[in-house]
């Protein structure tokens, strides 16, 4: 026979399930700004009716003793989350890119006048003021003044691309700090876990810390996450130690291994040469100290680290790649082609005294790794401008068609290392045009990858909003 007081006590349990869920929702809305924190509620069940009895069949089926709180968890989409950290990876390289190509396109500042192309247009007008005037002191003051600028400027745009790259080295460094730091911070809360979950207990607060350590570790690289189950009796909805992944086609390598019980980790360190061109990268065991190596070449795993790596500067089988390693290989391309030709063209002339012109009138260093840094023009000539060669026979008056010809080697063809059909001036166009769509890629693919990053936000937002009104 069912108690007076029954349903008094079935009353008070119910308020204590309302109670438990309003505690539930003080705590979200008291970690409504906590960042990485997820909606939690609480699951009610039905206390059983049935309950043991001496009677036949050894059970007495009842009305029912109304509600309790069962188990209190996350309301979050684990398959919003794989695609949040995969398009996370997408607009985190994509945004490396564009800032470093941002950088370089305030360096080359093309086109203005403080940039190079202006800066050869000005040198190219002075030397053919010169070759109306060859005679004119002033006139063979500004060539000299404009090729100094010409030199001054290839000097200036090459350091800088090098500083750039410094910085980037050392971005590198701050990321695979950053990265073994959150490997091990998420090897920490596997450890946490494990010891919680066999107990049957549900740690919603440490489960919210990983997922946030993992959406950061996505931004470094792109990552594949599983979770393998807790040993004891933990609960249905516990959701066990997290085993992380670099992905990077063909060269998974488990960077937290959540199956082991002794909690390990790999490592990693990033490899360059002393040119500081990637190399490669190591991921060194915790335990064992062994060591798994991917070449430069073969890291795909989308993220900050990759895009940093592309921009910097790579080792591959055929050579050095990068967007700024390849821009200096071309302004020293640039430079010594066109170093060399006017340095022909001025041999050929003469100076005003009627002395053969000297062979050397801009000089590079050829011991130095970059020519672009080292051009500079000779002292000789910026000591005396009447030893600039403007005329094409010796002791002509009025003659500067040797000056014409220094003119040209900025705008002929210049068969060999640009092209049998560049000159310098087109070269450096076609330079700086590749830069542009460079950079207008990378802009327009971080703003497509970060909206779809934004959209797997909102929609799981919408999908927590809708299960706490199903709820």
């Amino acid at each position: 026979m069912v108690s007076t007081f029954n349903g008094l006590e079935m009353a008070k349990r119910a308020l204590s399930a309302q109670q438990a869920a309003m505690y539930t929702t003080s705590h979200n809305i008291s970690n409504a700004n906590t960042e990485g924190y997820t909606r939690q509620r609480v699951n009610f069940q039905a206390i059983n009716g049935l309950t043991s009895s001496r009677e036949p069949g050894g059970l007495i089926d009842r009305v029912g003793n109304g509600v309790e709180p069962g188990s209190i968890e996350r309301i979050r989409e684990q398959f919003l989350d794989v695609q949040y950290r995969k398009e996370n990876a997408k607009t985190q390289y994509y945004s490396q890119r564009a800032e470093a190509a941002n950088q370089m396109e305030a360096i080359l500042n093309e086109p203005s006048e403080e940039g190079l192309s202006h800066i050869f247009d000005q040198f190219w007008n002075s030397l053919q003021d010169l070759s109306v005037n060859p005679e004119d002191s002033g006139a063979r003051s500004v060539v000299a003044q404009r090729a100094q600028a010409v030199a001054d400027t290839f000097n200036y745009i090459s350091n800088s691309l090098e500083s750039v790259r410094d910085d980037l080295k050392n971005e590198m460094d701050v990321k695979e700090t950053e990265f073994n730091s959150l490997l091990n911070q998420i090897n920490q809360l596997n450890r946490q876990i494990g010891e919680v979950e066999p107990h049957g207990h549900v740690p919603n607060d440490l489960y919210d810390e990983r997922d946030r350590l993992l959406d950061q570790l996505s931004s470094i690289a792109d990552i594949s996450v599983s979770y393998e189950k807790s040993s004891g009796m933990p609960s249905p909805i516990a959701m066990g130690k997290a085993t992380v992944k670099l992905k990077s086609e063909g060269s998974d390598v488990t960077l937290v291994d959540g199956s082991d019980d002794n909690y390990t980790v790999n490592q990693l360190e990033v490899l360059t040469d002393a040119n500081n061109n990637v190399t490669g990268f190591t991921f060194t065991h915790s335990e064992t100290g062994d060591v798994t190596s991917i070449s430069a070449e073969n890291f795909k795993a989308t993220g900050q680290l990759k895009g940093l790596m592309e921009m910097n500067g790579y080792e591959t089988a055929t050579g050095t790649v990068g967007v700024y390693t390849d821009m200096l290989e071309n302004l020293d391309t640039m430079a010594e082609a066109f170093v060399e030709k006017f340095n022909a063209t001025h041999a050929g002339g003469y100076d005003l005294n009627g002395d053969p012109g000297i062979g050397n009138f801009f000089v590079i260093d050829t011991a130095a790794t970059r020519s672009s840094s080292t051009i500079s023009v000779n002292e000789i000539i910026l000591d005396d401008k009447d030893k600039i060669a403007a005329s094409s026979v010796p002791n002509a008056s009025g003659d500067g068609l040797n000056a014409v010809d220094l003119a040209a080697s900025y705008t002929d063809y210049l068969p060999g290392s640009l092209g049998d059909k560049t000159s310098v001036k087109s070269y450096f166009e076609g330079v700086i045009g590749e830069l542009g769509v460079v950079a207008q890629e990378a802009y327009r693919m971080e703003a497509n990858a970060g909206s779809f990053a934004n959209k797997f936000q909102i929609i799981e937002t919408q999908l927590v909003e809708y299960r706490s009104m199903k709820k």
